[in-house]
């Protein structure tokens, strides 16, 4: 879908470069600038004494993708920078809004060399505003400052973190979306245009159901506990052998008469105490404890079948290992083949982007790139000269 187009990406960790993945998947030439020494995020398991050649984490983000090494502290490295986004239709970064200034690699300078440019900045906070500086890192900026970390727990309870990139990953989703509106734009009028995505503003949107309650009504429940949900068949519960389901009630009263035949409680259709949504938030607590012991009668495969005898919503609570295993994540196309760093012609599996296309190639273009591997080669595509690419590496302006 993206055939031909060029992207620069100058951005590190998690965020910003899985917005580059996501375009590269989809057919874009990504180039990905690294600092001195690489993205930090090649180190991931060296941090923690894992060393291995392929780097699950590092290579989700960065699969498909070219590797030249500058340094941009320098002006001459900063000059290279801009040589490569004088032909380029998309420039990705997530370095703030001050630094880029001070290197005149902020989207008012370069759009002068480029009118066509699509400039992404992806920060924590945006690009106004009192914390625009700020440094962003998905669990303060998307999950603490947003307010979803204390509404996601129940009262009382304590906070506890998100998982790894969560919040990176969904702003990635964003970032990419506006990346591609703004190519749509540019193609219909020859005008790039800045696109503004940050961990904050896509942590909010994440929540937006709930803000926008808290915008009209200035308040918002917080989340509670099994027994003492509002809607307490709208919940999650244990069957005999151990496992979890998470059950979906459709709005209205269609569903209360299923789930009793479901558990083999017929007796309970007509029982007054639950026969409307208002008795059930009334007796919530005793709703939740005879679904507990129906659904505790029965294993996960039976309680399976005898809820979709009763056409009811419903999915299992799976960990990780069971979703890798999932034929649905395999029929949906979630998980995808991503050739090996290595360089042997092996792969391993793989998170796929969002979104698919059938019929199309929307998977990984490639393996992520040793550090500064494609520096010459990318040089060279700018015309440099090979005596002048020598000389930058000797200079220390590339690596």
């Amino acid at each position: 879908m993206l055939e031909g187009i060029k992207v620069v990406e100058y951005a590190t960790y998690m965020a910003a470069p899985g917005a580059g993945s996501i375009l590269s998947d989809w057919g874009a030439d990504v180039v990905k600038i690294e600092p001195p020494g690489g993205d930090p995020i090649r180190l991931f398991f060296k941090t923690i004494g894992t060393d291995i050649a392929d780097n699950p984490v590092f290579d989700f983000d960065n699969r498909g993708k070219k590797s030249i090494v500058v340094d941009t502290s320098k002006p001459k490295g900063q000059e290279l920078v801009r040589k490569l986004v004088a032909d380029a239709d998309v420039f990705l970064t997530n370095v703030r809004p001050g630094g880029l200034e001070r290197s005149g690699l902020d989207y008012d300078s370069l759009k002068e060399i480029n009118p066509k440019l699509v400039y992404c900045s992806l920060t924590g906070y945006g690009l106004q505003g009192p914390d625009a500086n700020r440094p962003g890192f998905d669990i303060a900026s998307f999950w603490s400052r947003t307010g979803v970390a204390r509404l996601t727990v129940p009262k009382g309870e304590d906070l506890f973190a998100l998982r790894t990139a969560f919040g990176d990953h969904t702003t990635s989703m964003s970032a990419a979306a506006g990346i591609c509106a703004a190519l749509v734009e540019a193609g219909r009028t020859g005008k790039g245009r800045l696109v503004e995505a940050s961990l904050f503003r896509a942590g909010l949107y994440a929540l937006g159901s709930d803000f926008a309650i808290q915008l009209f009504f200035d308040r918002v429940a917080s989340t509670k506990t099994r027994h003492e949900q509002n809607v307490p068949i709208t919940n999650f519960f244990e069957t005999k052998d151990g496992s979890w389901i998470c059950l979906v009630s459709r709005q209205g009263e269609v569903d209360w008469g299923p789930i009793c035949r479901a558990i083999g409680r017929e007796e309970l259709i007509e029982d007054e105490r639950f026969t409307s949504a208002k008795a059930r938030r009334k007796n919530k607590a005793e709703v939740v404890d005879i679904l507990d012991e129906g659904f505790g009668k029965f294993d996960k495969a039976e309680m399976a079948k005898r809820l979709d005898a009763e056409s009811l919503a419903w999915a299992p609570v799976q960990t990780l290992a069971e979703v890798a295993k999932d034929p649905q994540a395999i029929a949906a196309g979630a998980i995808v083949q991503t050739p090996s760093a290595k360089g042997d012609g092996s792969t391993y599996a793989s998170p796929a982007s969002p979104v698919r296309f059938p019929g199309a190639d929307d998977g990984p273009k490639g393996p992520s790139p040793a550090l500064g591997q494609h520096t010459a080669d990318v040089l060279g595509g700018l015309g440099l000269s090979a005596e002048t690419i020598k000389s930058l590496y000797s200079d220390g302006i590339v690596y």
